[in-house]
């Protein structure tokens, strides 16, 4: 129930659905239980009886632990039973994941998200969903209750995949916007920033993420650290495929650099900082 899961849980609950709710640190699912959601004990008390189970946690070990760890998903997920990882993770795990729950009759979609905290809060996510095209039909209803766009990429792990290239662009407009910033020679960041939405160096990352810098606002909407993690997973692609992809590096380095200067739990776009001359 974290920048992304809370949202997304409200958009459930008001669509009508019956929803229970699980966090490691409790007290961030409490807030869901005014509208109207069962806080659970445990992601296997969460998924009693339910048809559909939605998980959004950080890394690969902890889809690992939430789902098969002791009093994870597996434990108690229903035969015949949904569960969609919307975290971003490696490619390859999501299909040993599946392997592992269809031996419990389980279903398993990899659905890995863009559009950050805005679009959580706004319900307007894009889902990228790896996965039988039959069990994705299931879920579509219930996944448009919290987006408003859904791509099935092909296969279980596909989902993952087109996140990795969806992330790689993002990772480098950072960059971009930094340096360009940077770059900006006393102009004024202001005018700056209309330009370059209205041509075309436009830019999700530019619009949004240089609004925010300009204001001096650099809440996580999406925290640098997981913008970082992201990055990691997608260089590590890279060199599984024997790809030289120079721009994904660099990007990678300086999120690691930010990370490594405490500026992992603001927003992703703080690591336009390391370009702050302070001047």
């Amino acid at each position: 129930m974290g920048l992304m899961g809370a949202p997304m849980a409200g958009h459930l609950l008001k669509a009508g659905h019956k929803v229970a709710v699980w966090n490691r640190t409790r007290s961030k699912a409490e807030p869901l239980a005014a509208q109207g959601a069962r806080v659970a004990s445990s992601p296997a008390d969460t998924v009693k009886g339910a048809e559909f189970t939605f998980v959004c946690v950080g890394d690969t070990p902890d889809v690992e632990e939430v789902i098969f760890g002791k009093g994870g998903v597996a434990e108690t997920a229903a035969k015949g039973s949904l569960v969609v990882d919307c975290s971003t993770i490696a490619p390859e795990a999501e299909e040993k994941f599946a392997a592992r729950l269809a031996g419990k009759g389980v279903a398993f979609l990899d659905a890995p998200l863009t559009g950050g905290q805005k679009g959580a809060i706004e319900g307007t996510l894009t889902f990228m969903v790896g996965g039988d095209v039959a069990v994705l039909e299931r879920a579509r209803p219930v996944m448009l209750a919290m987006g408003k766009k859904i791509i099935h990429a092909g296969p279980l792990g596909s989902g993952q995949k087109l996140k990795i290239i969806n992330q790689i662009v993002c990772s480098i407009h950072l960059l971009a916007l930094g340096e360009g910033f940077a770059a900006a020679m006393g102009l004024d960041l202001n005018m700056t920033r209309d330009l370059l939405i209205s041509g075309a160096a436009k830019s999700w990352a530019i619009e949004i993420y240089g609004e925010k810098i300009l204001k001096g606002d650099y809440s996580p909407g999406f925290p640098l650290k997981w913008q970082a993690k992201d990055a990691r997973i997608a260089t590590e692609a890279a060199v599984a495929l024997k790809l030289e992809l120079p721009a994904l590096e660099l990007a990678y380095e300086r999120l690691k650099e930010a990370v490594a200067k405490g500026l992992g739990d603001l927003g992703a776009h703080a690591v336009h900082r390391l370009y702050d001359r302070g001047d």
